[in-house]
């Protein structure tokens, strides 16, 4: 069984409510089709019916186990309002303008959210990631003792002798440029938890990297590495976590052994922390390409509640599949 046989499997087991924002696009409902055969989700389409319900039947879909909410003509909409405008009151957001914004789709999922009536939401695949996020950050706002979003990528490797089984967890390669120490730390913290939820590591080696390893270089870019370990260990005593570590003492254990003596982590990594978006971004992509790898993601954290953002070039197992992994998330919450 591959790592996304079990994402799917624990999905069904667990299985969590879903809101799709973009219900009239092609591809969300051949995915909505396939999640709703196999199981995975319940899901909620947000989209005109009346184009949802043509959809469905060009394509000779079955649609009937998911609900279908039209964000103009929704029976919450009035609650759904007087809720937006006293969240957003410091803004000062007017209930017009609140109406305004839940008229459209990609407001409206993480309002049901925010009102338990959902568990996560799937988007991206006709809307950019600053739409998706946006919502999500002025309406579920990020996790509690968590201050910024990353984007954290499932790296499957032929190397079963490394990592757990051979699969890691690499952020942040998404989301944050130029992380600060604090916001390293709390990156490091979403990805073992990440770990956790959506790969079932249950003890998570998390190594913050560097071109340093335990003060073998003395250099700013090292110090913030340095720092960011020291904050994530006193927020998270529970969690494995070293650094500063070189890459290959986090992945080899003769290496890391002989760099950092009795470190539990040290040549034993199946999480990687990268000291700033471009470390992270690049090196996922040369492991997937050089390294005959499969990356998986990205899946967005920090957020307060499970929202992941598509790639608007994705395909429809695409869609299927961050499906599953949102619900797993939700299942770890």
């Amino acid at each position: 069984m591959t790592l996304l046989d079990q994402i799917k499997q624990n999905a069904k087991k667990n299985k969590k409510r879903i809101v799709l924002p973009e219900g009239t696009s092609e591809r969300t409902i051949k995915a909505a089709d396939i999640i709703l055969k196999e199981g995975i989700a319940d899901l909620i389409l947000l989209g005109n019916l009346q184009e949802i319900a043509e959809l469905e039947k060009k394509f000779g879909l079955d649609l009937s186990k998911a609900e279908k909410i039209d964000p103009l003509n929704s029976p919450k909409k009035k609650l759904y309002i007087e809720r937006l405008v006293e969240l957003r009151k410091s803004k000062g957001l007017t209930p017009q303008q609140a109406e305004d914004l839940l008229n459209q789709d990609i407001y409206y999922g993480p309002m049901m959210i925010f009102m338990g009536d959902a568990d996560g939401e799937v988007s991206g695949a006709e809307h950019t990631t600053a739409d998706t996020v946006r919502p999500a950050l002025q309406i579920v706002k990020t996790a509690p003792g968590i201050s910024v979003v990353s984007g954290a990528m499932v790296v499957v490797t032929k190397k079963t002798e490394l990592g757990h089984n051979g699969v890691f967890i690499f952020a942040d390669v998404a989301i944050t440029p130029n992380p600060t120490a604090q916001q390293l730390a709390e990156i490091a913290i979403c990805s073992a938890d990440t770990a956790k939820a959506i790969v079932g590591i249950e003890k998570p080696k998390v190594a913050m990297l560097s071109f340093s390893t335990k003060g073998s270089a003395d250099h700013e870019f090292a110090t913030k590495v340095i720092e960011a370990t020291k904050i994530a260990k006193a927020t998270r005593p529970d969690l494995d976590i070293d650094g500063e570590l070189q890459s290959d003492a986090a992945l080899i254990a003769s290496v890391g052994q002989k760099k950092s003596p009795g470190s539990t982590v040290a040549g034993f990594a199946n999480v990687l922390v990268f000291p700033d978006l471009q470390a992270g971004n690049i090196g996922y992509k040369l492991v997937e390409r050089l390294g005959d790898a499969e990356a998986i993601g990205p899946i967005l954290q920090g957020l307060g509640a499970p929202i992941n953002d598509l790639s608007r070039g994705c395909s429809v197992s695409d869609i299927v599949n961050l499906v599953a992994i949102t619900a797993n998330q939700a299942a770890g919450k």
